[in-house]
């Protein structure tokens, strides 16, 4: 048998990137998910010991939590504006390149890039318009 056939290799080549890949993803989710324990563990120790201590400590406990949600909360919503602009971008890209490729209907490739195009302006119209803005 012949195993550097192209036919085979390219089934070579997919099987042991598959497999990496997702090698990577689960090592990468179970450290991360090892990290986020750790450091919601830290964070609750040292709240419950400032809370322990005497008045202004309390206040200082409530006012560094109060600011981590607010600023959480600034992350997610910046995170939101970076997603709709990608995925406006994704379905822009899409249309131009679907409808120059596709030389018989132009109109099938540009509605395929409407989709990613109107996911990602609903996602920029809810982080400019709909969502809290007290943050």
């Amino acid at each position: 048998m012949d195993y550097a056939r192209p036919e085979v290799m390219v089934f070579v080549f997919l099987a042991v990137a598959s497999i990496a890949l997702y090698s990577y993803l689960s090592i990468n989710s179970y450290v991360n998910g090892r990290r986020k324990e750790r450091e919601a563990y830290y964070k609750n120790e040292t709240v419950r010991r400032l809370t322990e201590s005497q008045g202004a400590g309390a206040d200082a406990a409530i006012a560094l939590l109060r600011e981590e949600d607010r600023l959480q909360g600034r992350r997610r919503l910046e995170g939101t504006k970076l997603r709709g602009l990608i995925t406006t971008a994704v379905g822009l890209g899409l249309m131009i390149f679907l409808g120059i490729a596709n030389d018989d209907s132009h109109l099938i490739g540009v509605a395929i890039g409407v989709v990613p195009l109107m996911v990602g302006i609903a996602l920029l119209l809810y982080a400019y318009r709909l969502a809290p803005k007290e943050l």
